[in-house]
């Protein structure tokens, strides 16, 4: 099939998904399986290939999400009917303002983004989110989207997550000026996003109606109040960084630590973010819950009423790692990294654009940065080691922008703030884009300097 079939192939089904979803109005997880079908049908996938693609595309990423979502949901859950999030959220507005608050809250985003894998991290902040919207009584996208887009911007950034650290590996990139480098360009790109979203805030949304319910802004008179005070902010806080230290004690374990030291696989286990979250949310029931007298029924029926809530995440962001998962073998990524390579661009221009343009066509960072690196990997031969570092972060700010419908990262944020896809398309996709033009105009930027 010939190339510019692919990409009109590609191009018509991200429409008419849509059209399904703003005009239809049929549900994101059904109008993802369809476009999916429809894709692998046109583009000539093997018949009996079909359906073990999708569910190939949507057991992967699943496997790596859902119990991250609904661990998360609980803790979420059980610290919100604890008021513990609000009281938390009162200690810090009191003390900063509500204006210093998103700003002090995106930079510890940040630091949080740098150990702790992008779609992990924002579940675990989560709850933050609606406990400060609850006390300030405003949207959570004005807390919530700064905080994820610096959270994305270091996912992609930084050679502590997979893809900036697969493409130093495959262009030979000196690990330790990527890192710094990577940092130094991150803050100012984090700084772009904190006031994009801020402009961006000055237009009212409309929020799902499951968004607003769990955030309860509008409690009915007479609701009784709990006899028992809300647990301290700092034990909160301490419940949230757990999970956060321990997923970074588990990475400076693996590498720092001899091979088969028992401390090496202790700390491998209970690093691992499911198993972290697993442990925050056994404190946090024993801490919030049982010592302060509530009743094993209530934590299981609270833990119990979080699965259905986050079920519509997972279900949907495992329809967009099915659609991406068709997109890549169709050959549609592949296809438009051809094109674009023809062109002949300077390298920086041309890693940017690559891996830009296979983000938007496929829906992973990841594969979009290690895909550019790929096809980029022989001509960045003759250049300096700094050269070397510079292109390898103008791939990786390609596969920051354009998060889209067929990322399931899209989703993920969009569901948790209560976007419509409309509206997430005019919020999380254009701020992720701009902060991706950002990081590439300040890299090429320290190339023609360097």
């Amino acid at each position: 099939m010939s190339t510019a079939l692919l990409l009109a192939i590609a191009t018509a089904s991200i429409v008419i998904l849509l059209l399904l979803v703003i005009k239809a109005k049929v549900h994101p997880f059904v109008a993802l399986l369809i476009v999916s079908l429809i894709v692998a049908i046109s583009t000539g996938i093997p018949a009996d290939k079909i359906m073990e693609t999708i569910f190939s595309g949507m057991g992967n990423l699943l496997g790596h999400i859902t119990i991250i979502i609904v661990l998360g949901a609980m803790l979420g859950a059980v610290i919100e009917a604890s008021g513990g999030a609000e009281s938390l959220a009162q200690r810090f507005s009191k003390s900063l303002g509500i204006k210093r608050t998103v700003a002090a809250l995106t930079m510890a985003a940040f630091i949080l983004g740098i150990p702790v894998f992008f779609e992990v991290g924002f579940i675990i902040v989560i709850p933050l989110i609606y406990g400060f919207t609850k006390v300030a009584r405003v949207s959570p996208l004005k807390f919530g989207l700064p905080m994820a887009g610096v959270m994305l911007t270091v996912h992609v950034a930084l050679p502590t997550h997979p893809g900036a650290a697969a493409a130093a590996g495959i262009l030979h990139t000196d690990m330790g000026w990527l890192m710094m480098l990577g940092i130094l360009i991150s803050i100012p790109v984090g700084i772009v996003g904190y006031y994009v979203a801020k402009a961006m805030n000055l237009r009212q949304y409309h929020l799902s109606v499951d968004v607003l319910e769990q955030l309860q802004l509008a409690k009915p008179e007479g609701t009784p109040k709990s006899e028992v005070p809300p647990p301290g902010a700092m034990t909160i806080a301490g419940l949230i960084v757990v999970p956060i230290v321990l997923i970074v004690l588990g990475t400076l374990a693996h590498t720092m630590l001899a091979e088969g030291s028992i401390l090496r696989n202790v700390m491998t286990v209970i690093g691992n973010p499911p198993i972290a979250l697993l442990i925050a949310l056994a404190l946090a029931a024993w801490l919030l819950g049982v010592r302060r007298g509530w009743s094993k029924e209530k934590l299981e029926d609270l833990t119990g009423r979080a699965i259905p809530s986050s079920a519509s995440v997972i279900l949907v962001a495992g329809a967009g790692g099915a659609f991406g998962k068709v997109l890549v073998e169709s050959g549609v990524g592949k296809a438009l990294a051809v094109t674009l390579e023809t062109l002949h661009l300077p390298l920086v221009p041309a890693a940017f654009i690559l891996s830009l343009a296979l983000r938007a066509s496929q829906g992973s960072a990841t594969v979009a940065i290690l895909t550019t690196s790929g096809l980029l990997s022989q001509a960045v031969g003759d250049v300096t080691d700094m050269q070397r570092v510079l292109v390898t972060l103008a791939a990786c700010f390609g596969g920051l922008g354009l998060s889209h419908v067929n990322d399931a990262g899209f989703w993920v944020v969009t569901r948790y703030l209560g976007l419509s896809v409309a509206d997430g398309l005019k919020t999380w996709t254009v701020l992720t884009t701009l902060m991706g033009l950002s990081g590439f105009a300040l890299t090429w930027m320290v190339w023609e300097l360097i």
